[in-house]
């Protein structure tokens, strides 16, 4: 399961907080490299979450030339048949 970006910026903020309270000068650092990879995790969930997005969009134009395309051809002149060009029989 992939983060999404707003987990990623939810736990950057997390580290951020442990980073400004640590009294020790190593859990400051530690936690701020963590926020740091929070925070670059985040950006890629969001370059995720784009191509996505266009990929559907892609999917919804396909579906929908496709329903564009089946509704132009008519019924064949024969009764016992369904659509012309597919040529199921009826029985």
């Amino acid at each position: 399961m992939q983060p999404t970006a707003i987990m990623c910026r939810a736990q950057q903020a997390r580290q951020l907080t442990l980073a400004a309270n640590a009294v020790l000068p190593n859990v400051r650092a530690i936690a701020t490299t963590a926020a740091a990879a929070w925070a670059k995790e985040a950006l890629d969930a969001d370059k995720r979450d784009k191509r996505a997005a266009v990929r559907q969009g892609a999917t919804d134009a396909a579906k929908a030339l496709e329903l564009v395309a089946h509704k132009g051809r008519g019924l064949s002149e024969n009764p016992d048949r369904g659509f012309a060009d597919v040529g199921n029989v009826e029985v």
